[in-house]
């Protein structure tokens, strides 16, 4: 496997021997500024299957219909530019698959394509709560500053949108059983109320910072102070991906 290369607000990962697909990977929260590190693990365990890894790098902001837009645009340039990157979604070939963690999976979810530019997309621990939800003491600063103190689009109008405007019928929303702030039944619930969907619900031991692991212990003070049972996990989550791709 190549070393990790950063062309941009891009990470780049090559597998081994002949890829059978590209991932175009967007990690939650401030988890993805680096998500060579944060989500090292993962990306490394699909990487080694076989998997071409493009992970965006970014800082989330308020409106993230704009960083949706922005994401959609990276990637498609890359893939224009990449001779070896997927150009026909649906058709023969190496698949093009979409990942998200978090707030990446609403990201993915408002593509100004629809859904449409892939094979189809794997939400890992979907959340849509309200900005003042997530950071807390924000409704009380937006009052006293006067600035706009929610997302946009809102929770309830990302679910809508989603419902109308999202068309890719194959998706892999993946819950883990200890996440305290998963929302991904209501993801999953909007999604299979389309006409033609085939999405389906997937439910893995872990929290929701499971697939967020780099590994440093073991990176910075040896074998012995790593914990095994992280890498098996995404070891199974790699295969599970993998699995449902059709690529394994």
């Amino acid at each position: 496997m190549t070393a990790w290369r950063q062309q941009g607000e891009l990470w780049r990962l090559e597998p081994p021997g002949r890829p059978r697909g590209l991932i175009e990977f967007i990690g939650g929260s401030y988890l993805a500024a680096s998500p060579q590190l944060s989500y090292r693990r993962c990306l490394e365990a699909l990487a080694a299957r076989g998997w071409r890894i493009h992970a965006w790098s970014y800082v989330p902001g308020f409106d993230h219909q704009a960083q949706a837009n922005a994401a959609w645009r990276l990637f498609r340039q890359q893939r224009e530019l990449d001779p070896l990157a997927p150009l026909s979604p649906g058709g023969a070939g190496s698949p093009l698959i979409r990942l998200g963690h978090s707030l990446g999976c609403k990201l993915h979810l408002l593509a100004p394509d629809g859904g449409r530019r892939c094979d189809g997309l794997v939400a890992l621990s979907f959340n849509n709560f309200s900005a003042e939800r997530s950071i807390p003491f924000l409704a009380e600063l937006g009052q006293q500053f006067r600035f706009r103190s929610e997302f946009s689009p809102s929770p309830e109008d990302t679910l809508r949108q989603i419902g109308s405007s999202y068309s890719q019928p194959r998706n892999l929303v993946v819950r883990f059983s200890r996440d305290t702030i998963d929302q991904s039944g209501r993801l999953i619930g909007v999604l299979q109320a389309r006409a033609g969907d085939a999405s389906t619900l997937l439910e893995l031991p872990g929290d929701h910072l499971t697939p967020a692991s780099g590994g440093l212990r073991k990176q910075f003070l040896g074998e012995w102070a790593d914990d095994p049972a992280r890498q098996r996990s995404m070891e199974r989550l790699a295969e599970q991906i993998s699995a449902w791709s059709g690529t394994a």
